[in-house]
């Protein structure tokens, strides 16, 4: 029987979790579940206020990774200046596949969401489920832009506010 293939994170490390985003290595320790050894990694969500204990050799399997590049952010806020892609399918079934990109823990997937839902201040009002989306998203792509930039997550915010606020057609001359 093979092993799994096993994630080296260290103590201190980001990772990203798909379903919750960003996290903290805390510590990889030894426990013992129904009768078996585990070796665990133990991560932090600082914001959540949650710890999440994931098997090393399982790692792999659930999609945890490291961080994203710096280029992949750069593709992610080429995203962002993209022009947005609603598509004309139900909101049940179109908050269904957003609700799936921000859970791949894909960072251009999660980019998408932000700009198909960002609303200009002229467009109309969101709906409570859209606007719960897009926050969601929107502080995914912060949270891993300011680890990746080692930036406060305050000026992760502002820069993917800018690129979102440039985008927006010139208001039309009278």
């Amino acid at each position: 029987m093979s092993k799994s293939k096993k994630l080296d994170f260290s103590p201190n490390d980001f990772v990203v979790y798909p379903s919750h985003g960003v996290g903290k290595v805390v510590s990889i320790e030894e426990q013992e579940i129904a009768g078996m050894n585990l070796e665990l990694f133990v991560i932090s969500f600082e914001k959540d206020k949650m710890t999440l204990r994931v098997p090393t050799n399982k790692a792999i399997e659930v999609g945890m990774r490291s961080l994203s590049s710096p280029d992949v952010v750069n593709q992610a806020m080429k995203t962002l200046k993209g022009k947005a892609k609603v598509k004309r399918a139900m909101w049940s079934r179109r908050a269904q596949e957003y609700e799936q990109k921000i859970n791949s823990g894909d960072l251009i997937a999660i980019a998408e969401v932000v700009r198909d839902l960002h609303r200009a201040d002229d467009q109309r009002e969101q709906s409570y489920s859209e606007r719960q989306l897009y926050e969601a998203a929107l502080d995914r792509l912060t949270r891993e832009v300011a680890a990746v930039s080692g930036d406060e997550e305050m000026d992760a915010q502002k820069q993917i506010n800018d690129v979102l606020i440039s985008r927006a057609p010139p208001p039309a001359a009278a």
